[in-house]
């Protein structure tokens, strides 16, 4: 992974903060914090994009085998749409934190795709022209069992590894629901293993990190707190997953816009 140094803006990691550069998929400094607001039992930060199954048109045509497998990369900021050549609600950025938006294809409708977005509120969904993004394909999945407080990764339908992972607390849960890899951070210490996976998921019970005005899920190593994990997985995040260093080390090759899912 190359390193570069550029502008700093905050991107704030439920259980971290961290300083995002402007070019491609490298964050080049993770700091240390507490939360300091905490939002209410079912608080979401409002948003103009309404959860998928309110923006899910009625007549679509989904992709083969696991929807989320096609992933559309932006090449340019994208016209926003209801429906597949409906009116235009908004934008949906070429870049996020820096990071070239490459987001999991739900479904395909004459020319455009539906694509789930790294924005609040979690589940968030947009129809986009087909036209303004490349189109890729991973075989990888994640999935983060929070009943069993295991991480399993899975290669088409082959599971590849199923890890003790430190989720939420009871206080600050990690979120449930379908998310994906949006960049890879680089650590600031050893503590945080050889990398920091940051996902589309925001956390529920924190709505505003550090005065950052949102708290996104990462996937990152033990801080310390391997014992913990041990060999069963443990609930001692603020929404973040943690796994051992070697397991964390298996997610390296799960490329940006493949399926995070968070069941419990």
């Amino acid at each position: 992974m190359t390193r570069v140094t550029v502008q700093h803006r905050y991107v704030k990691v439920a259980g971290a903060v961290c300083i995002a550069g402007v070019l491609a998929l490298v964050v080049t400094t993770l700091l240390t914090g507490s939360p300091k607001k905490s939002a209410g039992p079912g608080h979401q930060v409002a948003s103009k994009n309404a959860p998928e199954s309110v923006r899910r048109s009625a007549k679509v045509v989904h992709s083969g085998g696991d929807p989320s497998s096609l992933v559309a990369t932006l090449t340019e900021t994208a016209p926003d749409f209801s429906t597949p050549g409906g009116a235009q609600t908004g934008t949906v950025p070429a870049t996020w934190y820096g990071a070239p938006s490459a987001l999991p294809v739900l479904a395909q409708d004459n020319g455009y795709l539906e694509v789930r977005l790294a924005q609040r509120p979690n589940g968030s969904t947009a129809w986009i022209a087909s036209s303004a993004a490349t189109l890729s394909s991973t075989p990888y999945k994640i999935v983060v069992d929070l009943g069993t407080e295991h991480l399993m990764l899975y290669k088409g339908r082959h599971l590849l590894m199923s890890a003790p992972a430190g989720v939420g607390t009871t206080l600050d849960p990690t979120p449930t629901g379908n998310f994906f890899v949006v960049l890879f951070a680089s650590p600031p210490s050893a503590a945080w293993g050889p990398f920091v996976m940051v996902t589309s998921g925001h956390s529920n019970a924190i709505s505003d990190y550090e005065e950052s005005g949102d708290a996104i899920v990462a996937i990152h190593g033990p801080l310390g707190e391997d014992a913990a994990i041990g060999a069963t997985g443990a609930r001692i995040s603020h929404g973040c997953v943690r796994l051992h260093d070697a397991d964390l080390e298996q997610l390296r090759t799960v490329p940006v816009g493949s399926p995070v899912q968070i069941v419990r």
